[in-house]
């Protein structure tokens, strides 16, 4: 069994590395769809998405999550809420990432962490503790040196991360596994998209379909429907790893994604990152450390208070004797 357990944790950890390493490769991808424009790309995204879900439902008959939720209006009305915010986080995305900014989209998801405890105590009235405290004021003084560095508020990450951390407010609330959210979001995004697509094409803005010479063929069109299934898959593979390894593990496994994505930006994109930056990426990466640290103590202690109160057997030899002075004690209480 202990075999069997170790086999999950591993299949587990490595769906985990892999849902969060191909996130964070993501800015490799929507360059390639270029000329295509982000309004473009983001509607396309969401219709295939629709399409690679709905196959993945029909291959695990997984339907009847589908019923029960029609009948519950406040959920729905999350869900929809839930789709039009991860719109805005896809859009500015993959505008940011084709404007030659994925450095500060690293950013937004480095300090999505941060924002999404400020929210747990404006919104959930969450009591913090003090490193918390500490780490979500490093993290704004971070926003205020970046914001000195850019000239202006980082509003690309922040619109992320913001973005983000409702999304996940959202979600929590709502209940449904990642491919269930999916499928329930990409079904309120697609007519909306799909139109998008239609008003595209008799623009003559839109460029699924179609080929010009020197710039564009046929793979165009197949790498805006491959958005779809590139969208799905970490899914899945995150909800293979949210089920077999501890939420502490998955904790830490979220920062590849933006590690990756910072090290492309710098490394393959050559982005400037001039020495305020640096102080402000560092400031945020010090809060990062300071709530990992937090985290991981508050797992000890949690796990340490739950080991004291398990109750421990009695040794064998020492049962005897108390047996037989249970007899005198009741009568010393009588």
């Amino acid at each position: 069994m202990a075999g069997t357990d170790q086999q999950d944790y591993g299949r587990g950890l490595w769906s985990g590395v892999a849902a969060y390493g191909i996130w964070g490769l993501f800015p490799l991808f929507w360059p390639l769809l270029e000329p295509g424009a982000a309004d473009d790309i983001l509607a396309n995204r969401m219709v295939w998405s629709l399409v690679a879900v709905v196959l993945l439902l029909i291959a695990q008959r997984h339907w009847g999550w589908i019923r029960p939720l029609l009948r519950q209006p406040r959920r729905l009305a999350m869900l929809a809420g839930a789709a039009a915010v991860i719109s805005v986080n896809w859009g500015v995305y993959i505008w940011a990432v084709n404007a030659g900014h994925v450095v500060e989209t690293s950013l937004g998801y480095f300090i999505n962490p941060l924002v999404t405890i400020a929210f747990g105590v404006l919104v959930l009235k969450e009591r913090l503790r003090t490193a918390q405290w500490t780490a979500v004021g490093i993290g704004a003084a971070a926003v205020a040196v970046l914001a000195v560095a850019y000239g202006q508020l980082p509003w690309i990450a922040l619109t992320l991360a913001l973005s983000f951390a409702t999304y996940g407010l959202l979600k929590k609330q709502v209940g449904l596994s990642g491919l269930e959210s999916l499928a329930a979001e990409s079904a309120f995004m697609f007519p909306f998209a799909l139109g998008y697509l239609v008003h595209l094409e008799v623009s003559g803005r839109g460029t699924f379909g179609h080929t010009v010479a020197g710039s564009y063929g046929w793979g165009h069109s197949g790498l805006l429907m491959l958005s779809g299934v590139i969208t799905a898959i970490p899914l899945l593979l995150f909800g293979a790893a949210a089920v077999r390894v501890p939420l502490t593990v998955l904790g830490l496994l979220q920062y590849l994604a933006p590690v990756f994505q910072f090290l492309i930006g710098v490394a393959v994109f050559h982005e400037s990152m001039p020495p305020a930056r640096w102080a402000g990426f560092g400031l945020v990466w010090a809060a990062l450390a300071l709530l990992t640290w937090d985290a991981l103590r508050q797992v000890r202690a949690d796990r340490a208070v739950r080991a004291a109160a398990r109750p421990q057997p009695a040794p064998a030899e020492a049962a005897a004797p108390a047996e037989a002075a249970a007899p005198a004690e009741a009568a010393v209480t009588r």
